[in-house]
């Protein structure tokens, strides 16, 4: 944990020097593909990142009101949105934490929402500075087909040209191939280092995984997430040899958490669950940030098979796999305001969850930062009808 949060702030920090330094700096989001980045030399950060870190510490609430009151923004608009166009035009965090260069330019991409792009068109006019953006298309189908891949093909090409003009950065082939190689790498390995909250009992905490899981998001590219999830690779290994845990009591349930965790309440919806032994063996948001793929073609395939581009039926087997890998006994689903994309289809994947695996399944009200949209009440009360309704399939009643 102490390895991949110095790495995450280095991000920072080395934005800041470039800056410094006059070179351009961008914001970036999660869903625009890294590699760009990388092979350029740029230096971007990402506001999601810092939203949910300003969330954890407290800090979002000044940000969101500034965001309504001052700027006019509805409190219906993403809580991510919200508190990132405020930064923008204070350009402080109230709580003091995870302050970031402001950007010459935006990367964007509409993979994980499609407020995305209204967000970073406001971004663009309101600090005057160009967007690159990429439109990946959701999937009606089971697979990526065809027709997706050459679409994002020609807006990837046409991305770069656009930063090769922003920046006065030239693209390199070579380059590109070296870091597509250190990116799949890192995603192998935070795909396996995901997989050992499987093992029972499991050596990690698995909320741990919505801590590490920024390095996932945001330096995927880096040799120096490579080494980081091969270490914490390597820690698993060895908590499974000697039976050791990041989660701290005995091991009386395991679960599927679906969604974003409610950063503002981390220890409100963390701490329930570890105090009643109930550990997250089954997440799909934590893993969805990688990219393994061969080739070109391959690397535009990954980019649009992201779960908000599956349809009901994928995403809901994806879910159905990772309950079946981590031995979850029940499931439990964040109804999440700010991401209407992710949340709209759970309650029905809930259901077909529960049916097909024979498994409780509860929802429960949240935000990924608006502390306003949060019952702890409401929480706890979901939380422990599923763990009596887990503890009565234990003793077969």
């Amino acid at each position: 944990m102490l390895v991949l949060g110095q790495l995450a702030e280095k991000m920072y920090q080395d934005a800041y020097e470039a800056k410094e330094r006059g070179e351009k700096i961008g914001w970036c989001s999660s869903n625009f593909p890294p590699e760009i980045a990388e092979t350029l030399g740029l230096h971007v950060v990402y506001p999601e990142s810092q939203a949910a870190a300003i969330s954890a510490k407290g800090g979002s609430l000044p940000l969101l009101e500034y965001a309504e009151g001052e700027l006019g923004f509805s409190n219906d608009l993403c809580a991510y949105a919200r508190i990132n166009l405020a930064y923008a035009n204070v350009a402080a965090c109230p709580n003091g934490e995870r302050d970031m260069p402001l950007p010459d330019f935006v990367l964007g991409a509409t993979s994980i929402c499609e407020t995305m792009m209204p967000w970073y068109e406001d971004l663009a006019y309101f600090l005057d500075i160009p967007m690159v953006f990429i439109d990946i298309p959701f999937n009606d189908g089971y697979d990526v087909d065809e027709k997706r891949i050459t679409y994002l093909k020609g807006q990837f090409e046409h991305a770069v040209k656009q930063l090769e003009e922003i920046t006065g950065k030239t693209w390199d082939e070579d380059r590109f191939q070296e870091v597509c190689d250190v990116s799949v790498a890192s995603s192998k390995a935070w795909l396996e280092a995901t997989s050992y909250v499987q093992y029972d009992p499991s050596p990690m905490n698995g909320f741990d995984l919505f801590n590490h899981m920024a390095v996932a998001t945001t330096a995927r590219p880096k040799k120096e997430a490579l080494a980081a999830f091969n270490y914490l690779i390597d820690e698993c290994k060895t908590f499974v040899k000697i039976n050791k845990s990041t989660f701290k009591p005995d091991e009386k349930h395991r679960i599927l958490y679906e969604g974003i965790a409610v950063w503002p309440y981390l220890k409100a919806t963390a701490g329930p669950l570890i105090m009643q032994g109930v550990n997250v063996t089954g997440c799909v948001y934590c893993p969805a940030f990688s990219g393994v793929y061969d080739d070109m073609d391959g690397l535009m395939k990954a980019m649009t098979d992201v779960p908000n581009c599956q349809n009901l039926e994928r995403a809901t087997e994806a879910r159905k796999k990772l309950c079946k890998d981590g031995k979850c006994e029940g499931a439990l689903v964040h109804i999440n305001r700010s991401c209407k994309m992710w949340s709209g289809f759970m309650p029905e994947m809930g259901r077909r969850i529960a049916r097909d695996l024979d498994i409780p399944v509860v929802l429960f009200d949240g935000d990924q930062s608006d502390p306003r949209n949060f019952s702890e009440a409401q929480y706890q009360t979901r939380l422990q009808g599923l763990i009596e309704v887990m503890d009565n399939n234990k003793k077969g009643e």
